[in-house]
């Protein structure tokens, strides 16, 4: 991966931590703009776009939900990390619902956020799909477009964060298989993912609550499925 064409927003209020970091991030070649509030972090994103936003939750004005809520209304394409303190299970599922795409939590080695950052990012240089037929006419129904890396139905693009885009990609262009979540995580994050299988839960969730459609079927005991059926397939 080249990481110097992607931006990055680096929401951090401790100076150190954030000086830290983004030395690093620079050394690794990403282009970093750091802000130490959540108000400054809303105008960046105004202003500006970025492939990824890393966002501790405790900050200054606003707070890091608020922000990771305006990336998902008017940002979708941004991926997010939150990187915090706080390690509790009500605070992890409240950033899943909020569709970000990981959780860090500090004390953070810098080289293991910057290999979650790349495994985010790498995911943008998968396979390419046109989501419109030869002769140019619409496609009906959903459909995937790969170099643009965003999910379709009935031309309408659909609020998919990278992992939830990955996650049904995966799906959908083998609707045959179950996946197991082990084997849903290697797909989407590869073998660099550090955490509880049940990101994939959540993915899940977050995923049925933006399709139009019931296509994405629980098989017990073994994981997950593209459903043709529930797809009107």
């Amino acid at each position: 991966m080249d990481p110097t064409i992607y931006k990055v927003l680096f929401l951090e209020d401790e100076p150190t931590i954030r000086d830290v970091l983004t030395e690093y991030m620079l050394i690794s070649g990403y282009e970093v703009t750091a802000a130490e509030r959540g108000d400054t972090a809303i105008e960046l994103l105004n202003q500006n776009t970025y492939d990824i936003a890393v966002l501790d939750i405790m900050v200054p004005g606003v707070d890091g939900f608020a922000v990771l809520e305006h990336i998902q209304q008017h940002c979708s394409e941004t991926a997010v990390i939150m990187l915090t303190a706080l390690e509790d299970e009500k605070t992890q599922v409240k950033a899943f619902n909020l569709y970000a795409d990981d959780y860090v939590i500090k004390p953070v080695s810098p080289i293991i956020l910057l290999k979650r950052m790349e495994t985010i990012l790498r995911r943008t240089k998968n396979h390419s799909e046109k989501g419109k037929t030869e002769n140019g006419e619409s496609q009906k129904g959903l459909y995937l477009k790969e170099e643009s890396y965003c999910a379709y139905y009935q031309d309408k693009k659909l609020p998919l964060t990278l992992s939830e885009y990955l996650l049904l990609q995966t799906l959908f262009k083998e609707p045959d298989r179950v996946f197991t979540r082990e084997q849903l995580i290697l797909r989407i994050f590869n073998e660099d993912y550090i955490g509880n299988d049940r990101i994939i839960d959540a993915h899940v969730k977050n995923l049925r609550k933006k399709l139009p459609i019931s296509c994405i079927k629980t098989v017990i005991g073994v994981g997950y499925q593209y459903d043709r059926e529930g797809a009107g397939i």
